[in-house]
């Protein structure tokens, strides 16, 4: 059994990430490795939550532009959950790990969970008056 950081998991909520989107990560942790990497497929994970291809795709979009999840470039099947949310085989892992993963993000060498970009409404463009 893995240990989870309950500071990232208190913050969860904040980056109103989407049903699926829950389910998907979800599903992530419970084949991560420690430290939050998994091997699985798109298609692995949707079957274990039951969501269409396209509600996986999406989801998955989400988690990795709220940066929940990394997804390193050139490896296929692979992903890690970011620290703040990862697995961990000890207390003394976890929190070597969440110390160097604040320090790379104030280094600028990973992100740090975001907020979702707010969507621009037209009701915020201003309309033409006729004359």
């Amino acid at each position: 059994m893995l240990i989870q950081a309950t500071l990232g998991f208190a913050q969860l909520h904040r980056l109103e990430l989407s049903k699926a989107s829950y389910d998907l990560l979800s599903a992530m942790m419970e084949v991560q490795r420690p430290g939050g990497e998994v091997n699985a497929s798109q298609a692995e994970l949707r079957a274990r939550v039951g969501l269409s291809k396209n509600r996986t795709s999406i989801a998955m979009s989400q988690l990795v532009e709220r940066h929940v999840v990394l997804r390193p470039e050139g490896r296929y099947r692979s992903y890690f959950i970011h620290p703040y949310f990862a697995g961990y085989a000890s207390e003394e892992e976890m929190e070597e790990a969440l110390r160097e993963a604040t320090e790379a993000i104030k280094a600028g060498d990973l992100a740090a969970p975001a907020l979702p970009v707010p969507q621009r409404h037209l009701s915020a463009v201003p309309t033409r008056r006729s004359a």
